[in-house]
């Protein structure tokens, strides 16, 4: 590519996103949100200087859809603009409601993330991949014509709790004409649509929101309505797929704001106790050993005994990461061809819900911030069973690897490791690449070693659409994970690429991920 991307442009890039602090009429107008009279609003939404590259993404079909992009990159489009524009069209062809369409949108800005690890030569294959899918499922959906968002007008006025009703209704139209009307700031349309997300919640309803969060550091803020929409949208059709079941539902609802109401949650003054590592281990045992009605209720009762928001939240990330490595080795009536713990497996979900909440819980509201991770421990509380493993448990008491495992690791250096645990991965071998990657970090050797070649794989494979996503969930925790316990999530992704690695999203064994070896060629990779 002749456009120049390297690591500081890349970090320049994310941390202009969000200085702009509100919405001016100017920027409105993209959104179809500023004229006065509906007469004056076209249908259509657009979006200023990136509709020209937004309708092309739309409208080129999958089989040149990677050589048209990468003709545009060679000719000066920066990787930033084309992201962009890939988020955008993903967000007005399927506004959030379409299966396929959101974990795509959910992969886009982990690929951003994602070039910045790479080599300049390199740094478009992630996005690359994630477009051939986003084309293929724009064709099938009927494109254009087909397209779900339109050009809105905001509700005169901000109304937290008819825009929570219009959700559970089910009334889109409605539900989306208030939440323009929530704020200026990303956060206030983040904090907007979190009270649905709590009355609808899952490993989607958590996930989408913060993805949304993430892109505007290069979409520009001045697209958050339109990004936001998608959560909106997507609780309001999950809320219609229920419809018989609003009295379990209510139930299921009323949990949360019980707990906040006999905590006292959130306090007025922030909690400022910062665990110590005997805490946080315990306290995600304590979170896989509880149902999900008593990890939230230890969740609360830690908030207001002043822990800090950040230790609790690294006690639910290790407790969701604890059901990658405990996943039996084989788990009958869960895993379709015998083995799998990558894609939509419960280790992985929790761990991208738990990342999720995580995240908003840094820039939302306390009130949010408390609710969340009540809602990610119950998630990760939900997934598993900790009686002895048969057909229906998954789960051992303790995790992989094993000492039987670790013994069969012979190698000491780090090029020899590599090499084996790049064996491993291709024979889908978890216990061993487990080991592997155990043994590697033992060694302190160094993580971006490692991490490099599951990137690799997280690129190659299509892993059912969660393997950007999951990759970079690990990546995130890693960092915000304390050094006892951080190299557990690197195991965890060792363990989920073994399980990938050649299968597709319909657990077939396919080779790479369609797109990908087209990708190399352009690239000349």
């Amino acid at each position: 590519m002749s456009t120049p991307f390297d690591r500081r442009t890349f970090l320049s890039d994310v941390g202009q996103g969000m200085l702009v602090a509100g919405l001016g009429s100017a920027l409105a107008l993209d959104l179809g949100l500023a004229p006065a009279e509906a007469a004056e609003i076209p249908n259509d939404l657009r979006f200023g200087d990136l509709e020209p590259l937004v309708g092309f993404l739309q409208d080129t079909p999958k089989e040149k859809i990677i050589a048209a992009v990468v003709g545009k990159l060679n000719d000066g489009t920066t990787l930033k603009a084309m992201t962009a524009a890939a988020a955008l069209a993903n967000a007005r062809t399927f506004g959030g409601e379409n299966y396929f369409g959101f974990h795509i949108f959910m992969a886009i800005a982990p690929t951003y993330a994602m070039a910045a690890e790479l080599p300049k030569e390199r740094a478009a294959l992630p996005l690359l991949k994630v477009l051939y899918r986003n084309a293929h499922y724009m064709q099938e959906v009927g494109g254009r014509k087909n397209e779900v968002l339109h050009a809105i007008i905001p509700a005169t006025a901000a109304d937290p709790d008819a825009l929570r009703k219009a959700v559970n209704t089910g009334d889109r139209t409605k539900a989306e004409e208030l939440l323009a009307a929530s704020g200026k700031t990303p956060a206030d349309f983040l904090n907007a649509v979190l009270g649905s997300v709590e009355d609808n919640h899952d490993v989607h309803s958590a996930v989408m929101p913060w993805r949304a969060y993430s892109v505007l550091d290069f979409v520009g803020t001045e697209h958050a309505v339109t990004l936001f929409r998608q959560s909106v949208r997507q609780c309001a059709k999950s809320c219609e797929s229920q419809k018989g079941r609003e009295t379990p539902m209510t139930a299921a609802r009323a949990l949360v704001p019980k707990l906040l109401e006999k905590h006292v949650l959130p306090r007025a003054k922030p909690g400022e106790k910062i665990a110590e590592d005997s805490w946080v281990e315990t306290f995600g045992e304590l979170i896989l050993n509880s149902t999900p009605e008593q990890a939230g209720e230890a969740v609360a009762m830690a908030f207001a005994e002043g822990i800090v928001a950040e230790s609790i939240g690294e006690a639910i990330s290790l407790a969701a990461n604890q059901l990658v490595l405990r996943q039996v080795e084989t788990w009958e009536g869960r895993n379709t061809h015998g083995r799998r713990t990558h894609g939509d497996s419960p280790g992985v979900h929790a761990s991208d819900t738990t990342n999720a909440w995580r995240n908003m819980a840094r820039v939302g509201s306390p009130r949010h911030r408390a609710a969340g991770l009540i809602l990610a421990a119950m998630d990760s509380a939900r997934s598993h069973s900790w009686t002895q493993p048969d057909k229906s448990s998954g789960y051992h008491k303790a995790p992989y690897p094993r000492a039987e495992d670790l013994k069969l690791v012979k190698a000491t250096d780090a090029k020899d490791l590599l090499k084996e645990l790049d064996g491993a991965i291709r024979e889908n071998n978890q216990l061993r690449a487990m080991a592997l990657a155990h043994a590697y970090g033992e060694q302190k050797l160094d993580v971006r070693a490692i991490s490099d070649l599951l990137l690799q794989y997280a690129i190659s494979e299509d892993g059912r659409l969660h393997s950007e996503k999951y990759y970079r969930t690990v990546q995130e925790e890693f960092q915000t994970t304390r050094p006892a316990f951080r190299w557990r999530q690197i195991t965890a992704l060792a363990r989920v690429t073994a399980s990938m690695y050649g299968f597709n999203q319909f657990d077939k064994k396919e080779g790479r991920a369609p797109g990908y070896e087209d990708a190399c060629r352009l690239l000349k990779v």
